[in-house]
């Protein structure tokens, strides 16, 4: 069975490393070892975050350019996947409708992602019809592409299996058309939920508690120096304790035996680095500083890339566009075979019995 991939970002701001751990970098791992009849896209969720940024579709639309430029710059290339705008594919928005009809409100606000969101983003009793049903809207971009694999964060789970529930409930309900997406998780369990610098749950733009892609070695180095650790390691003789610091967290996701070798040679590995600071004798600034030299050298080159890709910030647009028309052309050839499911292809029946 041939894979097909889908899996997509909002524009609400610029990508960041927990983006990249959780996904991205699985992302570029998958593209590159496509076969012939493997297919990959990767949309710019440009509706789906209009759900709660209405009274400022602006921020939504600057940020379109700069979650391309992450995509370019971590090396996600549009010779290999489609990479296109989701407002640009209309036949989402049908989609959609059709499948809005195969679950309750009931179920969609008992779904653990989007009670999480909601209770962040402090809605309240005034929520967004489209934001409560993000599930649904996810079912369509996936349905759309007959997407059989997505790479997900953990926290999106729950979405996920929503959009299973919904397939398995139009198959029973129409026809066997649509196929149930199975999840793709990064190998590292670190990478799952990269937790914010501050020690909250979650790196999240909104909080401003994330290292960006495109910053600069000044700024990853300040953020990693405020970085939260372990509040009894007052000095350096304590013992320190590695659960929950959030310095040893981004170490498991990023650092490795070669790191140490390259930056920290006095110890073979990062269970050697634990070891030594949970007995005490090893202070919170030798560890940051490792810490920086791991993720600036991994940062480094998508940096740089970034950076020129931004000179060319018409042919990106032009790359989204041709990537749109693309993605286009497949959905419609999709919601065709949907509506014929349903029944309710009713030009193309009706031209058939003139014939």
């Amino acid at each position: 069975m041939s894979k097909i991939i889908l899996t997509a970002d909002r524009p609400t701001g610029k990508l960041h490393i927990g983006h990249y751990v959780g996904s991205l970098r699985n992302r570029v791992k998958m593209q590159n070892e496509l076969k012939k009849d493997d297919v990959m896209y990767v949309m710019v969720a440009d509706s789906q975050a209009m759900t709660d940024n209405t009274g400022n579709i602006q921020k939504v639309k600057n940020n379109l350019i700069e979650v391309a430029l992450d995509y370019l710059a971590v090396g996600l290339d549009p010779k290999k996947c489609t990479i296109f705008i989701q407002s640009e594919v209309p036949q989402l928005t049908e989609f959609t409708f059709y499948y809005m009809n195969l679950v309750t409100v009931a179920r969609l606000q008992r779904n653990p992602t989007v009670k999480s969101e909601i209770q962040q983003k402090e809605f309240g009793r005034s929520i967004p019809a489209g934001f409560l049903t993000y599930p649904v809207s996810q079912t369509a971009d996936i349905t759309a592409f007959n997407a059989n694999l997505v790479p997900v964060g953990e926290d999106q789970l729950p979405v996920l299996e929503q959009s299973r529930e919904i397939v398995r409930t139009f198959n029973s309900m129409y026809a066997p058309i649509l196929v149930e997406p199975e999840a793709i998780l990064p190998d590292n369990k670190a990478c799952l939920r990269l937790p914010g610098l501050d020690g909250k749950a979650k790196m999240s733009k909104s909080l401003g508690n994330c290292i960006y892609l495109g910053d600069t070695e000044e700024e990853i180095k300040a953020k990693i120096n405020k970085m939260y650790t372990d509040p009894n390691h007052i000095k350096v003789s304590d013992p320190g304790k590695v659960e929950g610091n959030v310095v040893f967290t981004y170490l498991d996701a990023f650092a490795t035996d070669e790191s140490f070798k390259e930056f920290l040679p006095e110890y073979k590995n990062l269970d050697e680095l634990k070891q030594h600071y949970t007995r005490g004798g090893l202070g919170d600034i030798k560890v940051k500083k490792f810490l920086f030299e791991v993720i600036n050298k991994e940062l480094t080159p998508i940096r740089a890339r970034r950076q020129q890709y931004a000179q060319h910030k018409d042919e990106v647009y032009k790359m989204l566009f041709e990537g749109s028309d693309k993605a286009q052309k497949v959905a419609q050839a999709n919601l065709d075979k949907l509506k014929h499911a349903m029944n309710i292809d009713y030009r193309a029946e009706f031209y058939k019995n003139k014939k």
